[in-house]
């Protein structure tokens, strides 16, 4: 009896949850950090607010310009390398075949083994083998620019609103720990969420992004209490 048996890999999820989880840790250590630096200047909670909505605005766009950019380089290396193997491919199958067969052969197969499974791959889809057995491109783990650039945005967008609500909710004399301790506490979730959706342990994530998170807030929390005083 013939069961089925479909699987499903965390690895698929690869190409959004990098820019996702990053751009909402960005949010939120940056906007905090940013809205802590203005308040601890002895500015008020409107300056303070005002900067953290101009940040979101500007670092959302900051986030999503910057991975478009990133992953569309890492696209034309990935077509220019598969343009190359093309044109190899035409000129030279015999050699190519013999170069992928070598590449099974250290994956420990037999070598008359390896040259088969050689030939009635590329006799099927050559540049699909050599892409994903060559040069390790696969349709899972390609590059997708808008799709990068627009999850960073987005969560970065969210990420950057959770400070801001508690901005806005804290009294005015608890400020600073409020925001702190609340975005702590934001951020430790994510690293909680992000390693659950990655299928990884959740401490060491929840320990990493709330430690620089931490660091971030500290820094320029005293940077704006030093210059709010110097100035």
């Amino acid at each position: 009896m013939r069961h089925d048996h479909p699987e499903y890999h965390l690895i698929t999820r690869i190409g959004w949850l990098r820019a996702a989880v990053l751009g909402a840790n960005d949010g939120i250590i940056s906007t905090a950090s940013l809205v802590m630096g203005v308040a601890s200047a002895a500015s008020s909670s409107h300056d303070a607010l005002i900067a953290g909505v101009a940040g979101l605005a500007a670092g959302a766009m900051a986030m999503a310009a910057g991975e478009y950019v990133s992953v569309s380089s890492q696209a034309d290396t990935e077509y220019a390398d598969l343009a190359r193997e093309a044109r190899e491919l035409d000129t030279d199958s015999v050699h190519e075949r013999e170069e992928l067969a070598l590449i099974y052969v250290a994956r420990g197969l037999e070598p008359g083994l390896a040259h088969e499974v050689a030939r009635q791959l590329m006799a099927k889809d050559a540049l699909g083998a050599h892409a994903r057995d060559e040069l390790g491109i696969s349709e899972t783990t390609t590059a997708r620019a808008v799709q990068a650039a627009l999850a960073s945005a987005a969560t970065f967008s969210i990420g950057a609103a959770a400070p801001l609500v508690l901005l806005v909710i804290s009294p005015t004399a608890l400020l600073l720990p409020v925001v702190a301790i609340g975005s702590l506490i934001f951020l430790g979730l994510l690293g909680m969420v992000g390693a659950k959706a990655g299928g990884a342990s959740v401490i060491k994530p929840m320990i990493r992004v709330t430690f620089w998170g931490a660091l971030a807030m500290a820094m320029t929390t005293g940077i704006g209490a030093v210059f709010g005083k110097v100035l």
